[in-house]
């Protein structure tokens, strides 16, 4: 009889694994063998678990996913003013967490495969939202109502945009100068509605 809790940890294991196979071995290269042998666990649990790798991946982009809400939250919780929020949801996406090599492997993975996998792009879909809406409710004390759906998308697009630029480029735009660079926009533009 499995014991209480082998399950989740278990799981965990294997989301792990895939992290890191998807990290050193490629994308393409990561077989369910690979990781199961990463993770010191048989096969045939994939399919216990996960049913197969499309369940293995959209859960590997779940734990991604609960991973970035986490830290949003966390920073959300520090932030006092609207502007504060803004820049909470900002730092949250640039956090280390985000930039370790296999987290970054990963979600560029994801990705890339959005196009074709209606799962990952129904999570791609919710990942964008959860984003939108964090940055529409920080804007509603900043802006008239009609400018926030609008401001919010952009905002959401220009993480995005700098994130992929910090994750592709070696030696090009930093997360701590993506931030830097999120936070001199959300001055100029957003605050000049203030005045």
């Amino acid at each position: 009889m499995p014991k209480v809790g082998m399950e989740e940890i278990r799981k965990a294991q294997l989301i792990e694994a895939t992290i890191a196979v998807i990290h050193e071995e490629g994308f393409t290269n990561a077989s369910i063998s690979k990781i199961s042998k990463r993770a010191g666990l048989s096969s045939g649990i994939v399919a216990h678990y996960f049913d197969d790798k499309s369940g293995l991946l959209t859960a590997t982009l779940q734990h991604l996913m609960r991973m970035l809400g986490e830290e949003t939250k966390s920073q959300l919780l520090h932030a006092r003013t609207p502007i504060e929020r803004l820049l909470a949801i900002v730092n949250s996406n640039f956090a280390d967490d985000q930039f370790k090599p296999g987290v970054v492997d990963a979600w560029l993975a994801f990705w890339a495969l959005v196009p074709t996998s209606p799962n990952l792009a129904r999570l791609h879909r919710i990942n964008e939202r959860r984003m939108q809406s964090n940055f529409q409710h920080a804007l509603k004390p900043l802006l008239p109502a009609e400018k926030i759906t609008s401001t919010a998308t952009g905002l959401a697009a220009m993480v995005e945009g700098l994130w992929i630029r910090c994750a592709l480029t070696k030696g090009g735009v930093t997360p701590k100068q993506a931030i830097a660079i999120m936070e001199s926009y959300i001055n100029s533009q957003i605050m000049a509605h203030q005045e």
